[in-house]
């Protein structure tokens, strides 16, 4: 299912808004867990378990990481969690990468299975592996209760095209959040203006792009390929941010505040500052989980 279904917009959203907003606030974790689970599960029901197995040894591992004060046994515990995360992220995403390339090197084919990609995988990865990185470094608390640790992973407005969300800055609004009009006013009209990116702006440029792009090469023209040249680029744009903005609106209307992802990357002055206004929860994932471990600055 994706936010521009029919099914979610009609039916999905207005169901579990509706539910969530008229509960007992120590019920709405558990409305809004089902409802991703069932959100995941309308494309491929069989990836569900995927996600509940990756949040399940996370969640132990990091209430071991938190209960252990010997240094040997939480680096431990850590490298289960990151051997288990990059192990599955590995499989199902670049083992036939892998294999292709050792047979192109090698002349050697390993007998490796296609395997389907599970949807928001290096999404949920990320999000899983920052989590038990920031337990072991003292950054956040280990989360109490497995239902609530599965919300923060499986949240199904940011669950497939991000933004990544660290556990520190949702863990308040897990524990305890309030709904206001206000906010739910605000969100919606932050969803709409990402679903009219998504559909009106980034689905017309790409649709465009392909005219110049997909021309004959024999017909075509310098002019026409800088056309399909700047309408690709525009739908790349409008296509991801277009989704930030509508997970970013969907959280507002469930009480949750969500950190920005685009800041106008395609107003950027160089090239490095590009990279800081363009998918920023990922650049900051990189970042703060690799390049400074390894000796960045």
């Amino acid at each position: 299912m994706v936010f521009a279904d029919l099914a979610f917009l009609y039916v999905f959203l207005p169901l579990v808004f509706g539910l969530h907003a008229a509960v007992p606030v120590h019920w709405r974790n558990g409305v809004l867990v089902a409802a991703s689970l069932v959100f995941y599960a309308w494309g491929e029901p069989v990836w569900v378990s995927l996600i509940v197995f990756s949040a399940f040894i996370d969640y132990h591992v990091g209430r071991a990481i938190a209960a252990e004060t010997r240094s040997r046994w939480r680096i431990a515990y850590l490298a289960v969690s990151l051997c288990v995360n990059l192990g599955l992220l590995l499989t199902f995403k670049y083992s036939g990468f892998l294999a292709d390339t050792l047979h192109a090197l090698s002349g050697f084919r390993l007998p490796v299975p296609r395997l389907a990609l599970p949807v928001g995988i290096s999404f949920y990865t990320f999000q899983t592996l920052s989590y038990v990185i920031d337990v072991y470094r003292g950054r956040t608390r280990a989360q109490d209760r497995f239902l609530d640790y599965l919300l923060f992973v499986a949240l199904f407005f940011q669950l497939v095209a991000g933004p990544i969300v660290r556990h520190p800055q949702i863990a308040a609004g897990i524990a305890h959040r309030t709904l206001s009009w206000e906010a739910v006013a605000s969100g919606f009209w932050r969803f709409l203006t990402g679903l009219f990116k998504k559909v009106m702006v980034a689905n017309e440029a790409g649709r465009l792009a392909s005219l110049f792009l997909d021309a004959d090469p024999a017909s075509g023209t310098v002019l026409g390929a800088w056309a399909g040249a700047v309408l690709f680029t525009l739908q790349i744009y409008y296509d991801f941010s277009g989704y930030s903005d509508m997970a970013i609106g969907l959280g507002k209307m469930f009480g949750f505040s969500l950190p920005e992802n685009f800041d106008y990357p395609y107003t950027a002055r160089s090239v490095k500052e590009f990279w800081r206004r363009w998918h920023m929860s990922l650049g900051s994932f990189f970042r703060d989980y690799l390049y400074i471990p390894l000796g960045g600055n």
